[in-house]
Order: structure tokens, then C-alpha cells, then sequence
């Protein structure tokens, strides 16, 4: 059985990691698993950014810059409005809504105007986050925040050889496999999907059989503007919400994106997989050189598949 090529590079993208692994197993297997769950939750949680962003960048082709900004106002609507209500429910709701009401007026107001101009919308986005990032820290301050998640998500689960891990990461993971498998479901089994793809391919023909294609795209940036909220507020209960959270995770979008391919929800969740497991090794083995496995997966990539391991070309 031949197998298809883009696998042949996903083996190939991840055999460092499998030899990174077996060395570390052969040492201490407590520090590696626990290395290993920090990493593919952590994966977990750079996957429900990332796929906003693939979902606009990649099928949308729209440099959306202020994705990153997109995560951090949805963390912090979220964290106030659970703090307020004390429903952490409500918090995870109203950060989604608030991220997708924003990606809404950025698709209406700003890339309506510039289809297929991506320096000047990597150069509108760049100067609309540096502005949120202002009107955050003018709002919130420079305070670090957490959002308390429900108590039966508190506490720890036993696991084999780690003996005691968070619930929540664990939670984080299966809500990251529910939001791929209805993104997934989203664009190959609905109307919708068809048509976000349909258009992406030929926009002209698929007006000209009387789709409204401004609402056909402002779904689709509401659904990725909407993800990154969500994540903002699943991120800020597990980890923090701080100043600077919007940079990291735009930058963590943008590697995962260019490793795992343009549009592919498949890529999108190996290449998290990839660069979630690289930096917890690297934190894990070499703490000093840790930063560079990262890049040096995405410099792999480039130089030996340039459309990513999933992306078409």
C-alpha cells in the first residue's frame, strides 16, 4: 500500500521527537511523561487558538494579526464577566461572543476593503492590536488574572506512572479534540463549509449562483474570531491572563499554521501536537536551548515542505 506523501512528512517532521523520546524514557519516565502531558495539553490549548486562525489565514487567506489580540480580550471578557456572575460558564460564553462580535467588525470594517492585499492587511492588523493592547492595559491594568474554572474540575486524576495530574488539563485536551472533530464536520458536512470552501477557491462563481459572500466570510471570521475568545478564556483558567499573552499566542498561531499547513484542521492539530511537545522537552532536557527546537521544526519545515506537512500546493 502506497501512503500518501504528505504522511511520508509528517513520519519524517516527527522522528526527532520519537528519538528526543526514547532517550528521555530510557532516563527518568516519570519526568517524561509528565513532560509528555504538559505537552500534548498544552498542544491542546495552541490547537483552539490556532484553528480561528487557520480557519481565517489559511481558508479565508486574510492576515489577521490581531488574532493574538482576539485570545487576550476574550480572556479577559470572560474573567470578568465569571467574576461578576460567578458562573464560569457564562465567562467562557461571553468571551467567545465578545472575540466574534470584534471579528465580525474587523471582516466588515476593515477586510471587506483589502481582498487579497496581505501587506496591508498584516500592516492594519499589526497597528488594530498594538491600539487593544493599549485599551486592555488601560482597562485591566497590568494585573495578572485567573478565571476559576467549576469545582468538579478541580483537584487531580490518577494516571498510570505520574500518579496525580491536573483534571483541568485533561478536560483542556477533550475539549481541543471536540472543537477539531466540529471543525472538521463544520467544513466537509455542512452547507456553510462548502461554501467558506467553494469561495475561497472561486469567489466570482459562487456569487454568481446568488450567495451572499460578505456573510458567507463574516461567519467564517466570527468562527475564528469566536475560537480564539473561547480559547482566551479556557487558556486564562488553566495558565493566567496577563499583558503579553496576545504576542505569545499570535506567534505560537502563526508556527503551528505554517507547520501543520493552510487550511487543513488536520495540520493544524500535528503541528500544535509538534510544537506543544517541543517546548515542554525542551523546558524538561535543555531549558536553555529549549526556545530553539521550536523554531528549528519550523525552519524543517520550510526548507523541506514549505506548504506544511498537511497544506496543498
Amino acid at each position: 500500500m502506497k501512503w500518501p506523501l504528505h504522511r511520508d512528512r509528517a513520519i519524517l517532521a516527527a522522528a526527532p521527537l520519537v528519538v528526543v523520546a526514547a532517550w528521555a524514557c530510557h532516563h527518568d519516565t516519570r519526568l517524561f511523561v509528565a513532560a509528555t502531558l504538559n505537552g500534548v495539553t498544552l498542544a491542546a490549548l495552541y490547537f483552539l487558538v490556532a484553528s480561528g486562525f487557520a480557519l481565517i489565514f489559511g481558508l479565508m487567506r486574510n492576515v489577521n494579526l490581531a488574532h493574538g489580540s482576539l485570545y487576550l480580550l476574550g480572556a479577559y471578557i470572560g474573567y470578568t464577566v465569571g467574576d461578576q456572575t460567578g458562573s464560569w460558564y457564562l465567562g467562557v460564553a461571553a468571551g467567545a461572543l465578545g472575540a466574534a462580535v470584534l471579528g465580525v467588525v474587523l471582516q466588515v470594517s476593515v477586510f471587506r476593503f483589502m481582498p487579497g492585499q496581505e501587506l496591508r492587511q498584516a500592516l492594519v492588523t499589526v497597528a488594530i492590536s498594538v491600539v487593544l493592547a493599549d485599551l486592555m492595559m488601560w482597562v485591566w491594568g497590568a494585573d495578572i488574572y485567573q478565571l476559576d474554572p467549576p469545582e468538579w474540575m478541580y483537584g487531580s486524576s490518577v494516571l498510570p506512572i505520574v500518579q496525580h495530574y491536573p483534571t483541568y488539563r485533561l478536560i483542556l485536551l477533550v475539549l481541543a479534540v471536540a472543537v477539531g472533530g466540529g471543525l472538521w464536520l463544520l467544513l466537509n458536512r455542512t452547507r456553510i463549509g462548502m461554501m467558506i470552501r467553494a469561495g475561497v477557491d472561486d469567489r466570482m462563481m459562487l456569487a454568481a449562483t446568488g450567495v451572499n459572500m460578505q456573510f458567507v466570510f463574516a461567519v467564517t471570521f466570527a468562527i475564528g474570531a469566536g475560537l480564539a475568545g473561547f480559547a482566551g478564556v479556557i487558556g486564562g483558567s488553566a495558565l493566567s491572563i496577563s499583558p503579553g499573552e496576545d504576542t505569545r499566542y499570535l506567534l505560537a498561531s502563526l508556527i503551528v499554521v505554517v507547520v501543520g499547513g493552510l487550511g487543513s484542521v488536520a495540520g493544524t492539530a500535528v503541528g500544535a501536537l509538534l510544537i506543544g511537545l517541543s517546548e515542554q522537552y525542551g523546558l524538561a532536557y535543555a531549558p536553555t536551548y529549549g526556545v530553539l527546537f521550536t523554531f528549528l521544526i519550523m525552519v524543517a519545515t520550510l526548507f523541506y515542505r514549505p506548504q506544511g506537512i498537511f497544506g496543498g500546493r
